[in-house]
């Protein structure tokens, strides 16, 4: 899991790319909701730790968040070989993130 959001965030070309299971995590570092819902996405990575976790700082004219239609943080987008699976805004418990993990995960 990563735990820092990223500053610098990766152009859409090379998210749509990437092979297997991703979960992009969109929100700030000062953000109330992204602070309370860390223990949560950390608990349900550690029963999968090799999903890749991008962490990226979104605001008014990003084009990732964009891209992606983000309108609330945090927003975690599962992605299997850079195609959309689900997501989730706002969560509040570590179970569903864990379900959203298994299925990009099993494959």
């Amino acid at each position: 899991m990563t735990r820092d959001f990223a500053a610098i965030e990766p152009a859409r070309t090379e998210i749509d790319s990437l092979p297997g299971a991703t979960v992009l995590e969109f929100g700030t570092p000062w953000c109330g909701f992204c602070l309370a819902a860390q223990p949560l996405i950390a608990d349900a990575f550690d029963t999968h730790p090799a999903v890749r976790h991008i962490k990226v700082e979104d605001g008014k004219g990003r084009p990732l968040g964009r891209s992606f239609r983000v309108t609330l943080w945090p927003t975690l987008v599962f992605l299997r070989d850079g195609r959309e699976l689900s997501r989730l805004v706002r969560p509040t418990d570590a179970g569903a993130i864990r379900e959203a993990l298994a299925a990009i995960d099993a494959g």
